[in-house]
């Protein structure tokens, strides 16, 4: 082939080339130029966003607040009435049993400053062997469950350590209840506490298993708590 021909070819292959962009391709990091021509939200647009943005979180906290502040405001204001009969239960009024219920209410008073105190022991009718020892009182409580936990921490430190410790049903009356076992004289029985934003009280229960325990606690709360 002559030089003639390879020339002619040359030629039309470089008229034939297609250009792929009408401007260079940059590589790298964009310069201040292409930030500056890069289109932007408008400014109006970015402050509805953030302000929509602070304005979910501010209701949402409120919210939270107002849940809170309604809870300690409906449960703050409490008594606690010892009954002659509650629960099926009668109130032990024996010498023995008031300086068991002294003892009792004048070490838990000494645990958490309380605004009114009490103690009480309660026969079963069906059964002596079953009495059931009540105390607490009241006053306000920001962190029911923290005080609460801290009164049982404090009862593992006077009996030794309250085992199988678990959440059970409070009841209409709310807050938290929990119940565990530990040992004394007398074996093992069930101990429980429960605790809200205006009361904390804790029940020993020689003779019942922790369910059982539970069940009549929260009956017994249900009879000597009110709110005004």
């Amino acid at each position: 082939m002559s030089d003639a021909h390879l020339s002619e070819r040359s030629s039309s292959d470089r008229s034939e080339q297609i250009d792929l962009t009408m401007e260079p391709i940059r590589l790298g990091h964009p310069t201040a130029d292409d930030e500056e021509s890069r289109p932007r939200a408008p400014r109006s647009r970015r402050w509805k966003v953030a302000m929509g943005a602070g304005l979910a979180v501010g209701l949402l906290g409120a919210a939270v607040f107002g849940t809170f502040g309604w809870r300690v405001a409906q449960q703050k204001d409490t008594d606690l009435t010892v009954r002659p009969e509650v629960a099926g239960l009668r109130q032990d009024d024996s010498e023995r049993a008031r300086s068991t219920a002294d003892y009792l209410r004048s070490g838990f008073a000494a645990s958490i400053a309380l605004d009114r105190s009490l103690g009480v022991v309660y026969q079963d009718p069906a059964d002596a062997r079953k009495s059931v020892l009540v105390f607490g009182g009241t006053t306000l409580l920001w962190q029911p469950e923290r005080e609460l936990n801290t009164l049982f921490e404090m009862m593992t430190d006077e009996t030794g350590a309250v085992e199988g410790l678990r959440e059970v049903p409070a009841g209409r009356l709310g807050g938290v209840m929990k119940c565990g076992t530990t040992s004394g004289e007398g074996g093992d029985f069930a101990v429980c506490g429960w605790a809200d934003h205006g009361s904390v009280a804790m029940g020993m229960f020689p003779g019942r298993p922790v369910d059982a325990a539970g069940t009549l606690f929260r009956q017994i709360r249900e009879g000597i708590q009110t709110r005004s």
